[in-house]
């Protein structure tokens, strides 16, 4: 999917209401609405677990048209308590969701979601496919243990032959053989500098999967400490815990989906969640369009993952090409 006349993210947009929802526990979410109030509503789900929100993610939608909440999820960005991992999992979030949606008071969503966003859409809409009214996914992320090897173990290691060697080269050779928990015990270390370094580690080993060509902006992004110390943290916690997914659980229970409208953006080369997922979703869900970008990796800021994005959203919203 290569179009001549690819589309940019709209143009720059302020929330026209924002604030903080207590959910209970402890937590505390930053929300945040833009568009049109009262046009089609959405839901954008951000990537990690624990990476947060951005500006430019207002921008996937057509301001005219959409009535869309963003939040950070528990523990990231402007959400409190910050890098929280207590009373923070999946279906916690789930259900934080379906709070968001009572507040907003829309009936059904469209929900929107890329990486780990993807795999929170689904379970989301596996819970509440009433509350569900399209779905669109980029960069398919289904909590598997072969998904979560290739990323951890071996796979995405050997495309990415030297910045694996930097990851690893943080843990000593005896702990290698179950880097997720050597590194969530350096995550949850008493020393702060021994969080900040596995920290960064982390984190820029997620920025250098991200990207089809190396991306220095954004992987100073990775390494700033007030993002990549909550999106190490829960990520790693979240690897961990599996998830907190049954094994191919999101596949299993794929039926209560498919009467649900969707659209999965794929990138060919995406070396962090690679095309394999995302094809095996589409056949147990024929419903759903696949489009497959030729040219990008998993990134939401590669041009070709954009195009796919606004011009799902723009036709999901009756907007005609």
């Amino acid at each position: 999917m290569i179009h001549p006349d690819r589309r940019p993210l709209y143009s720059e947009i302020e929330p026209f209401d924002s604030g903080m929802l207590d959910v209970g526990e402890g937590h505390s979410l930053y929300w945040e609405r833009v568009g049109t109030k009262g046009a089609k509503p959405a839901v954008f789900l951000h990537g990690g677990p624990g990476g947060g929100m951005s500006p430019d993610h207002r921008r996937q939608w057509d301001p005219a048209l959409y009535d869309v909440i963003l939040f950070d999820q528990r523990g990231c960005g402007k959400s409190m308590p910050f890098a929280e991992i207590e009373y923070n999992d999946t279906w916690r979030i789930v259900e934080d969701i379906e709070r968001l949606r009572f507040m907003a008071g829309h009936e059904q969503w469209q929900v929107f979601g890329g990486s780990w966003g993807a795999t929170l859409a689904l379970a989301y809409a596996q819970k509440y496919p009433e509350r569900t009214s399209e779905i669109v996914l980029r960069g398919v992320f289904l909590a598997r243990q072969k998904e979560k090897d290739w990323l951890y173990r071996y796979g995405a290691s050997e495309i990415m032959a030297e910045q694996w060697d930097r990851f690893t080269g943080l843990i000593p050779a005896d702990e290698q053989d179950d880097l997720v928990a050597a590194y969530h015990e350096r995550l949850t270390s008493d020393d702060e500098q021994t969080r900040l370094d596995a920290a960064r580690q982390w984190s820029l080993w997620e920025g250098n999967v991200a990207t089809l060509l190396p991306n220095e902006a954004l992987l100073d992004t990775f390494a700033d400490p007030s993002k990549a110390v909550p999106f190490a943290r829960i990520c790693a916690r979240f690897f961990l815990e599996d998830f907190f997914l049954e094994e191919g659980q999101l596949l299993k229970n794929i039926e209560r989906i498919r009467g649900i409208p969707g659209i999965i953006v794929q990138g060919r080369h995406d070396i962090c969640t690679p095309p394999a997922s995302a094809w095996e979703l589409k056949k147990a869900w024929p419903e759903a369009e696949f489009w497959i970008v030729h040219d990008a990796g998993h990134s939401a800021g590669e041009a070709g993952i954009i195009d796919g994005l606004v011009r799902a959203t723009d036709k999901l919203a009756g907007k005609q090409d």
